[in-house]
C-alpha cells in the first residue's frame, strides 16, 4: 500500500478513493479584481496556486499522478514516498519566491525526485538547478558514511518560459552518456523539463495522461468547466483544488497579491530591458557623432594624439556638436576645445 508523508508527518493512504466535487454549471466567482476579469479556476503557474494544488495534504494524489506520467513510472517503480518540504499554507507574500514549488518524492528503490517550477528567467538558472540536484545527491549522506548508501536523484523542471532555444519539444530528458558507444553508466543524476510555451496542442490532441497534466498547468484559469474529455480522477481533483469557489477569502487576497507580484517582477524585466535598448541608442549615436567628429579633425587637422581621441570619444553629445560646429572655423586643433 503506497503512503505519502509530507514534510508536516502528515500521512494519507492513496487506496482511498476520490470523489471531486466539480462546479455547477454556471457558477462563476469574482477574483483578480486588480487585473479585471472573472476566472473559475486559478493559475496552477502562480506561486500560490501551484503550492495549493500540488502540495496540499488532502491532495497527495494529483503530485503522484503528475510525476508517474512524466516519469513513465509503472509496476514497482511507482511512487511509493512522497516527501513535501513545504506542504501548503497560506504564504506571506513577502517571503515568496518565483521558484514555485519544491517537492521531494521518493521511491520503492530509494530514488529521490526534486519538483520545481520556475516562471521567470533568471540569470545562470540551469546552473542553479544542477548544482540544487547536486546537493541533494550529496546530502543522502553525512560525513564519513558509505557511498554505497548514495541514491539516484531526479529533477524535474516546469518552465514558463523557453529555455532551450535548439529543440521544439516541450519535454525533455538530460543524462550522462559515454560519447563512443552512447552507453548510460552514470545514472546517479538525471533531468527533466517540461517547458510550457513549447507546448501548443489542444485539448482533442492531449490523449496521454502527461499531456492533460501540461494543459491543466497551462490552460486551467483560462477555463470555463472542467473539460469532460479529461477523466484521470487525480487531473479532475486538480481541478477541483483549483476552483476559486472552494477559496477562503485569505486565500483570494495571498493569490491576487501573488499574481501581482509576479506581473509587476515581469513588468519590471521588460521596462530594464526598453531602458537597456534606449540607452544602447543614444551611446550608438553618440559614438556615431564621435566617430565622425574624429573623421573631421583627420581631415582637417591630420593624425590625432591618443589625449585627443580619447578625449573626443569620453565626450557628451551636446558637447560633440559643438566641438563639430567649430572644425571648419579654427585654424588651430586646440581652438576646438577651448571652453566657451
Amino acid at each position: 500500500m503506497a503512503r505519502c508523508i509530507l514534510g508536516s508527518g502528515a500521512k494519507g493512504d492513496f487506496n482511498t478513493p476520490f470523489h471531486p466535487r466539480l462546479p455547477e454549471d454556471g457558477a462563476s466567482v469574482e477574483v483578480g479584481r486588480e487585473w479585471g476579469f472573472q476566472v473559475k479556476f486559478i493559475d496552477p503557474r502562480i506561486d500560490f496556486a501551484f503550492k495549493k494544488i500540488f502540495g496540499s495534504e488532502d491532495a497527495k494524489d494529483i503530485l503522484i499522478s503528475f510525476l508517474e506520467s512524466l516519469l513513465r513510472l509503472e509496476g514497482d517503480r511507482r511512487i511509493a514516498e512522497l516527501t513535501i518540504l513545504d506542504p501548503f499554507l497560506a504564504p506571506r507574500i513577502r517571503e515568496m519566491k518565483y521558484s514555485i514549488l519544491d517537492v521531494r518524492c521518493r521511491d520503492h528503490r530509494g530514488t529521490t525526485y526534486i519538483v520545481e517550477m520556475q516562471v521567470q528567467k533568471v540569470a545562470a538558472f540551469v546552473k542553479r538547478i544542477q548544482y540544487n540536484t547536486a546537493k541533494a545527491y550529496i546530502h543522502q549522506i553525512g560525513q564519513g558514511q558509505e557511498y554505497p548508501r548514495l541514491n539516484q536523484v531526479i529533477a524535474v523542471t516546469i518552465t514558463d518560459f523557453i529555455l532551450f532555444e535548439g529543440f521544439d519539444h516541450y519535454v525533455s530528458r538530460h543524462e550522462y552518456r559515454e560519447t563512443v558507444t552512447g552507453g548510460f553508466f552514470l545514472e546517479e543524476i538525471l533531468h527533466y523539463f517540461i517547458e510550457l510555451p513549447k507546448f501548443t496542442k489542444s485539448l482533442e490532441e492531449s490523449g496521454e495522461v502527461l499531456d492533460q497534466w501540461i494543459y491543466f498547468i497551462k490552460m486551467a484559469s483560462s477555463l470555463e468547466s472542467v473539460p469532460e474529455q479529461i477523466r484521470v480522477i487525480p487531473i479532475r481533483h486538480a481541478f477541483e483544488k483549483a476552483m476559486v469557489a472552494n477559496m477562503t477569502p485569505e486565500e483570494l487576497e495571498f493569490y491576487d497579491k501573488a499574481g501581482i507580484a509576479i506581473t509587476d517582477a515581469r513588468g519590471a524585466v521588460e521596462l530594464a530591458r526598453e531602458e537597456g535598448e534606449a540607452k544602447g541608442r543614444q551611446e550608438g549615436r553618440q559614438e556615431g557623432e564621435a566617430d565622425f567628429l574624429l573623421r573631421l579633425l583627420r581631415r582637417r587637422f591630420g593624425p590625432l594624439t591618443d589625449a585627443v581621441e580619447s578625449r573626443v570619444r569620453t565626450a557628451d553629445r551636446q558637447t560633440l556638436v559643438v566641438w563639430g560646429d567649430r572644425v571648419l572655423d579654427v585654424k588651430e586643433l586646440d581652438e576646438v576645445f577651448v571652453p566657451r
